[in-house]
C-alpha cells in the first residue's frame, strides 16, 4: 500500500493510496479522508455507477468530519481508471451504464475486501471497519455483508437485492438497508421479495422512505430528497458510532 498525495480540507486530510488486487491482475487507487481524531473507525465507501465523483467525495468528507476514516476505492479500474461522472447528462448516464454492465461484481467484492483490510491497517484506525454503498455500491455493500468480515455494512438503494437471498444466512454483522419507496430500479415486487427473505434475520434493519426515488441521498443529485437523506444519514451515523467507535 503506497501513499501518493495529501491535501487539507478543514480539520480533515485526503490522501491517495495504491492497493494491489488480490488476484494479481494489477493495482488500483483508493482515496482516504482522515478526521482530526487520533483513533477512529474506518468506512469503505462504495461508489455508484458514476465512479469516485464529487457526490461520493462530499459524502466522504462528511464522514471524516463526523470522526470516521473514509476510504473510497476506484472500482472501475479494470475498465477505466479515474471515472468521475455526474447524473446531469445523457452521455454520462450512457457511459455509466456501460461501465456497470461491464463490471464484474465478484471481482469488485474482492477489491473491496482488499480496501477493507487496508482501511483497518491505516495509521489512526482503531481496527474496526465497515462499508457504505450507494446504488451499485448498495448491492456490493450487501455482498460485503455476506462475503466479508466487515464490522458493519450500510446499503443505500441497492439494486436487485432479492437475488442475493441465497447468501443471507452468511450475514453475521449489522446490516442497514435504506430503500426508496418509488425506486424505479428496485420496484415494489422486488422489495417485497427482499423483505420476505430477510424476515427473522436479527442482523438486518430495513428502512423504506415514503415517496423517495432512487438516489434520494446523492448530494446535488436530480432525485435528492433532503428529508429522507437527513433521516437516513442520521440512522447511518448512529449505527457507525455504535459499532466502529
Amino acid at each position: 500500500m503506497d501513499s501518493h498525495s495529501n491535501q487539507d480540507k478543514g480539520n480533515t486530510t485526503m490522501d491517495e493510496i495504491t492497493l494491489k488486487a488480490a488476484d494479481g491482475s494489477g493495482e488500483f487507487s483508493a482515496f482516504v479522508w482522515k478526521p482530526a481524531e487520533d483513533s477512529a473507525g474506518a468506512v469503505v465507501l462504495i461508489q455508484e455507477i458514476f465512479g469516485v465523483n464529487d457526490a461520493l467525495i462530499e459524502t466522504a468528507e462528511a464522514l471524516a468530519q463526523q470522526g470516521f476514516i473514509a476510504v473510497a476505492p476506484d472500482l472501475f479500474w479494470r475498465q477505466e481508471k479515474g471515472v468521475k461522472l455526474t447524473d446531469k447528462s445523457e452521455a454520462e448516464w450512457k457511459k455509466a451504464f456501460e461501465l456497470m454492465n461491464g463490471f464484474d461484481q465478484d471481482k469488485g467484492v474482492e477489491d473491496l475486501k482488499v480496501a477493507l483490510d487496508a482501511a483497518r491497517a491505516l495509521p489512526g484506525c482503531n481496527g474496526r471497519a465497515g462499508t457504505i454503498g450507494f446504488c451499485l455500491g448498495g448491492r456490493l455493500a450487501v455482498m460485503m455483508a455476506t462475503r466479508s468480515d466487515a464490522d458493519v455494512n450500510v446499503s443505500y438503494y441497492g439494486v436487485a437485492l432479492q437475488n442475493l437471498a441465497g447468501e443471507f444466512d452468511n450475514i453475521s454483522a449489522p446490516l442497514m438497508l435504506h430503500l426508496a419507496e418509488n425506486d424505479e430500479y428496485f420496484p415494489a415486487a422486488g422489495q417485497e421479495k427482499l423483505l420476505d427473505a430477510l424476515e427473522g434475520n436479527e442482523w438486518v434493519d430495513v428502512f423504506i422512505y415514503p415517496d423517495a426515488q432512487h438516489a434520494f441521498a446523492r448530494p446535488n443529485g436530480v432525485h435528492y430528497d433532503a428529508r429522507a437523506a437527513v433521516i437516513a444519514n442520521g440512522r447511518t451515523t448512529e449505527l457507525l458510532a455504535e459499532i466502529l467507535d
